[in-house]
């Protein structure tokens, strides 16, 4: 009987101790599917390396309609200015077909088009009229100033390989002490990019300095 209860019990130990290596295999087989789902969640894809790309006008004497008079006293507020929603964002908007754009998260743009563009124009207009009261701020906008030219960007079209194109109206509009009529006007220029975002940004400032020598010329 003794033999038999101790059997009994030996049998019963050998139980409880493969129950608790299976549950312990169990344990350590979670474990290892736990940390390779966190492991490969940090090692999933490499971060997009992000560049940035600003607006220009060119530099003083490149523009070959630039003004060589003496430095003027006009006062220029270039506001408001609005461009296609479609585009209106940090990243850089690419054209790759005739229905098909392409957000791009590794190219963007270093400052709001919405300030970029009225930047780059009142820098044409400073350099084409000789002045230096050419204002775009918001805080800006309440004061007096003999001219007001509001510009609406139709088409902002980026294209690493066909360049950029823009399409804009604008309208000047004199002070009552300046006198005068309202006069608007339409430029669209297309400028070639050579494949790169670099040139793409410095396309588009040439195309927006055109712009600005379209308005200049109208204020002359």
């Amino acid at each position: 009987m003794k033999e038999a209860r101790g059997a009994g019990r030996k049998a019963h130990e050998e139980a409880q101790g493969a129950g608790r290596k299976a549950q312990e295999g169990i344990k350590c087989w979670v474990g290892v599917v736990v940390l390779g789902t966190v492991l490969g969640g940090c090692g999933g894809g490499a971060a997009v390396r992000e560049s940035f790309y600003t607006l220009s006008a060119p530099a003083a004497g490149v523009s070959a309609g630039a003004s060589t008079a003496a430095t003027s006293n006009v006062s220029i507020f270039v506001g408001p200015v609005s461009v296609p929603e479609s585009v209106d964002r940090s990243q850089m908007v690419l054209r790759t077909g005739a229905n098909e754009v392409e957000v791009s998260e590794k190219y963007r743009w270093a400052e709001p088009l919405k300030s970029a563009v009225p930047r780059v124009i009142a820098e044409t207009l400073t350099r084409e009229l000789g002045t230096q009261r050419v204002l775009t701020s918001r805080s800006a906008a309440a004061l007096a100033v003999d001219y007001r030219v509001a510009i609406e960007v139709q088409r902002f079209d980026s294209s690493l390989t066909e360049g950029a194109t823009i399409d804009a109206l604008w309208t000047i509009t004199p002070s009552a002490a300046k006198g005068g009529s309202v006069r608007t006007g339409r430029t669209r220029v297309t400028e070639a990019a050579s494949g790169d975002p670099a040139t793409l940004a410095a396309a588009h400032s040439r195309a927006l300095d055109k712009v600005g020598r379209d308005i200049a010329a109208a204020l002359r």
